[in-house]
């Protein structure tokens, strides 16, 4: 017990998550989480720094998901493409196989406003991000900010529709049927 082994990282999160949902976020403790997992609580400390990032690890790569391409679009790239292109990206960071998992993780996030407030938090960062982002390419104000709240909104539509119990369609499809109906909003006809 306790060596490192491949995937560790996932099992902790897996084993976390199942442990969660039975007994509840605040009555798991990190050393059942551990022992359930099989490792130590060292090696848990080596991947997460309390048990709330087992939840919210990987807010970088979360992050760049979005940055990455609206940074490397051309110059010329109008505010709202941008969004589109960011989303598009997005569902790569969402594949079917992940979709069980965020399902569990939004469900443990609702009971626990806590967690609510700190998943609130990570969509707030990012939309300080992306307006940073729209910025530095020159998009001025207020477009730019609205631009980055309408990228997050969209997203945040998406993927509560994409994690609704009996949805199956890919994130991109969903992502993409949110930005035509916006689309149709503010461009009827278009």
């Amino acid at each position: 017990m306790g060596r490192w082994q491949p995937g560790t990282r996932e099992r902790l999160q897996a084993t976390a998550l199942q442990l969660f949902a039975s007994q509840g976020y605040d009555q798991t403790t990190v050393a059942e989480i551990a022992a359930a997992a099989e490792v130590t609580e060292r090696t848990f400390f080596r991947h997460f720094t309390d048990k709330r990032e087992v939840l919210f690890a990987g807010q970088d790569d979360f992050v760049g998901v979005f940055t990455g391409p609206i940074e490397a679009a051309p110059a010329e790239a109008p505010p709202f493409g941008l969004v589109r292109v960011a989303l598009e990206s997005a569902g790569g960071f969402f594949p079917e196989e992940r979709r069980a998992w965020s399902r569990a993780r939004q469900g443990i996030i609702d009971a626990n406003p806590a967690l609510g407030e700190r998943e609130l938090g990570k969509l707030a960062s990012l939309k300080v991000r992306l307006g940073e982002v729209f910025r530095d390419r020159g998009v001025a104000e207020p477009v730019a900010t609205i631009t980055a709240e309408t990228a997050v909104t969209v997203f945040h539509l998406s993927f509560a529709q994409w994690i609704t119990a009996g949805e199956d369609r890919p994130f991109s499809t969903i992502a993409r049927e949110r930005l035509d109906a916006l689309t149709e909003l503010v461009h009827p006809g278009r």
